[in-house]
């Protein structure tokens, strides 16, 4: 624990801490783990962790904003320029379920123990409602608010297929293409 006290507060150490919190929300569930156990995965006293973040849900945000942040470039990367709204909706959409799936850290959010939570951050996210604003509806002529409505709307989509899955991609294409696409092109 004495190299916590070397260092001065920084990025590096609360990105260990974040880490550290990671694989606890993978073994033991988001809403189990405590700030005790991230300190000590994190090897570092509960004061240092408290410096870095004053409580459990503010390491379970900067986490997930984090996390988004990643994903989020990485379904911008793969969208490319697709330039119709439906379309990009679900694209969007689908790269963030596979992204989502694909790491154990991050599809841990979504059991049935947490999902309400996760539901919750998602919702509530300033960091979350901008990333999905820019990958559902740039730069569309409406309202700023009814894009910020669209943008919450699809991440509780998102939320849905991640917390009860379709039987398959295709399935969950089908669905986005019959039922989110139109309504998204038509909302732009």
């Amino acid at each position: 624990m004495s190299d916590w006290l070397a260092h001065p507060r920084s990025l590096q150490a609360a990105e260990r801490i974040l880490d550290a919190a990671a694989s606890l929300f993978s073994e033991r569930g988001v809403n189990a783990t405590q700030m005790g156990d991230i300190a000590k995965a994190a090897g570092c006293s509960r004061a240092t962790l408290y410096r870095y973040f004053d409580s459990r849900q503010a390491v379970q945000l900067a986490y997930v904003h984090r996390e988004a942040r990643r994903v989020g470039a990485r379904v911008t990367a793969e969208i490319g320029m697709i330039a119709d709204p439906g379309e990009r909706a679900v694209a969007a959409v689908l790269a963030s379920l596979r992204a989502v799936r694909s790491d154990p850290l991050l599809i841990a959010w979504f059991r049935p123990g947490d999902a309400g939570a996760t539901l919750q951050i998602a919702q509530t996210s300033e960091v979350i409602e901008a990333l999905a604003r820019s990958l559902f509806a740039p730069e569309t002529p409406s309202a700023h608010d009814d894009r910020s409505q669209l943008a919450r709307w699809l991440t509780r989509i998102i939320v849905s297929l991640l917390t009860v899955p379709g039987r398959d991609e295709a399935e969950e294409r089908d669905m986005l293409e019959r039922f989110i696409a139109p309504l998204v092109a038509r909302a732009g």
